[in-house]
């Protein structure tokens, strides 16, 4: 399956899964990690081990450094 995962106020990315995978496996092919970001779908958030099931996603990160 093929995902945009759009970073909000970052990058967007187009991520290619495998059926099955879940939300956790989606942030961690962007490069981060699930206890680092929370991910929306519709506006809602989906817990981590769920199956990805939508083809667009955005990603908040809960932590940013600087």
């Amino acid at each position: 399956m093929d995902v945009t995962v759009e970073v909000v106020n970052e990058a967007t990315h187009e991520v290619s899964v495998d059926d099955g995978a879940t939300y956790a496996d989606l942030v961690a092919a962007i490069g981060y990690s699930p206890q680092e970001v929370s991910v929306l779908v519709d506006d809602s958030p989906v817990p981590e081990d769920q199956p990805v099931a939508v083809e667009t996603v955005r990603v908040v990160r809960l932590i940013k450094g600087g």
